[in-house]
Order: structure tokens, then sequence, then C-alpha cells
């Protein structure tokens, strides 16, 4: 059975951020999900409730986490090797920014400030991203 899917099976599988390759990027999407990080962080510092800060948590996390997804999709899906040439800097930014929404970064803290880094890390991304859609 081994065998036959070895010799069946695709021998290359491709992914994107949908079924179809679309060409449809922007960084609104990880901005969207870190502007609801850092408000989620905002409320919790305002409440005492422990059943409205475990939910906070998670739902941060989460949040957290689609943030990565959608900077990952555009630092690997959209931007290519002309941009990380003119933009050279590309690369040490996604790398903050990712990990700025991570378990180090926004993901692992309540902070608001860690959520505020997060925006101002995306925010430079997204300068690059609408600079490289203008040529």
């Amino acid at each position: 059975m081994r065998l036959l899917s070895r010799i069946l099976g695709p021998r290359l599988e491709a992914t994107a951020h949908c079924d179809l390759p679309c060409g449809v990027y922007d960084p609104a999407q990880a901005r969207i999900e870190a502007e609801s990080v850092k408000a989620i962080q905002e409320k919790y510092q305002g409440n005492e409730d422990p059943e409205f800060r475990a939910r906070a948590i998670a739902i941060k996390e989460q949040r957290a986490e689609l943030v990565k997804h959608h900077l990952w999709v555009l630092w690997t899906d959209y931007f290519k090797a002309p941009h990380f040439e003119k933009y050279p800097e590309l690369h040490t930014l996604f790398n903050k920014a990712t990990k700025a929404a991570g378990a180090a970064g926004a993901k692992g803290s309540m902070d608001p400030a860690k959520g505020q880094e997060l925006l101002d890390l995306i925010a430079e991304i997204d300068k690059i991203f609408w600079e490289t859609k203008q040529a």
C-alpha cells in the first residue's frame, strides 16, 4: 500500500494563503489582528474578573497567532527577491515582527506596550509593502 501511494502520490506540493493563488495581499490583515491583541491587553489591565482575564488571554493568544500567519504569508508569498534586494532590512523586520507577535512578545504578555511594539513593526512592513505596490 505504501509503495502504491508513493507511486500515485503527488510529486510536488504547493501551498498558498488560499486554495487558489489569488495575488491578493495586504498587511492590513496582520494590523487588524494586532490591534485586537493590543485592545485585549488594555481591557485585561482594566478588569480584575478572573474569568474575563482567562478568556482575554486565550483570545489574545489566538489573535497573535493570526498576526504571525498573516506576516508569514506576506514574507514568504508576496515579497520576492527583487524586494529583498531593494529593501535589505525586510528579512530582519519580518523576523522581529513575527517574534513580537510570538511568545516572547505580544502573545506571551498582557502589557499593551508589547502590542504597540508589534503594531509599530507592522507599520514599517506596511510602508514598504505599499512602496512595492506602487512600483
